[in-house]
C-alpha cells in the first residue's frame, strides 16, 4: 500500500505543486510543440525517483511517464473551454487509474475482493448513499411539488443546480455523522444553513418561501438521521 500513496503522492506534487498556471496555459495553446509539456512529464518521472529514492523504480517512473503524456496529449486535443472541469475531472481520474493498475501490477498486492464483494456492510452503506444522494432528492422534489407553484420565483437567479448538490452533500455529511456517532456536528450544520439562508428569507418576506424551506430542510435532515440510525442497526445485526 505504501507503493500506491507515494505514488499518488508523486503525482499530486508533479501535477499540482509543481506545475504553474503559465504551463497550463503554454500547454494548451502549443499541445505537444509546448517545451513545458515535455518538462511536466520529466518532473513526474524526477518526482517518482525521489520519493522512492531508488533506482530500481526507473522503469515505473519511465511508464507513468509515458502513460501520463498520452492522457494529457488527449485531453490538450479534445478539451474545450466550455468543458474544462469535465475534462479535469476524466484527466484526473485517467491518472488515478493508470496508477492504481501499475501499482497493482508492479507490487502484486494481495488484495481479497471476495471480502469486500461478499461484505454485508460495504452493500448496506454503497445502498444508503445512492439513497441520500439521488433517491431522497427525488422523493423530497415530488414529496415538496403540490407546494413549489405556490411559490413566488426569486429576482436573484442561483447556480445551476446549486440546491440540489448542496442538499446531497448535507445529507451525506448529516449520515457519516450519525454512523460515526458525531452528534453534535449536525447542530452546527443546521445552524448554520440557517444562517445562510436566513437573510434571503428575511429579504424575501415571503412566508409561503420561508415554509417551503424549512420543510425540505427538515425532511432532508429527518430522511438523512433516519438513514443513518437504520444502517448502523443493520450493521450491528446478526442476521447479516
Amino acid at each position: 500500500m505504501i507503493v500506491l500513496v507515494k505514488l499518488i503522492l508523486a503525482h499530486f506534487i508533479g501535477d499540482f505543486l509543481l506545475q504553474p498556471n503559465s504551463w497550463v496555459e503554454g500547454k494548451e495553446k502549443k499541445r505537444l510543440q509546448s517545451v513545458q509539456f515535455y518538462l511536466h512529464l520529466l518532473i513526474h518521472g524526477g518526482v517518482i525517483l525521489l520519493v522512492f529514492w531508488d533506482l530500481q523504480y526507473w522503469p515505473l517512473a519511465l511508464i507513468i511517464m509515458l502513460l501520463h503524456g498520452v492522457i494529457d496529449t488527449m485531453k490538450l486535443y479534445f478539451q474545450r473551454k466550455s468543458h474544462n472541469l469535465q475534462w479535469f475531472v476524466i484527466d484526473q481520474v485517467l491518472h488515478l487509474i493508470s496508477l492504481l493498475i501499475l501499482w497493482y501490477i508492479w507490487a502484486k498486492p494481495t488484495i481479497a475482493f471476495d471480502e469486500w464483494r461478499d461484505s454485508s456492510s460495504f452493500w448496506i452503506i454503497l445502498t444508503a448513499f445512492l439513497f441520500l444522494s439521488s433517491v431522497t432528492g427525488i422523493i423530497i422534489q415530488i414529496f415538496l411539488a403540490k407546494w413549489a407553484k405556490n411559490i413566488n420565483d426569486s429576482e436573484d437567479e442561483s447556480l445551476p443546480n446549486a440546491g440540489k448538490y448542496i442538499g446531497i452533500l448535507e445529507r451525506l455529511f448529516i449520515f457519516l455523522f450519525v454512523i460515526t456517532g458525531n452528534w453534535t456536528p449536525i447542530g452546527f450544520l443546521l445552524a448554520a444553513k440557517s444562517v445562510f439562508r436566513f437573510g434571503d428569507l428575511r429579504k424575501s418576506k415571503d412566508r409561503k418561501l420561508t415554509e417551503y424551506i424549512l420543510i425540505g430542510t427538515l425532511l432532508s435532515f429527518g430522511i438523512a438521521i433516519l438513514t443513518g440510525l437504520l444502517v448502523l442497526r443493520l450493521l450491528k445485526s446478526k442476521i447479516l
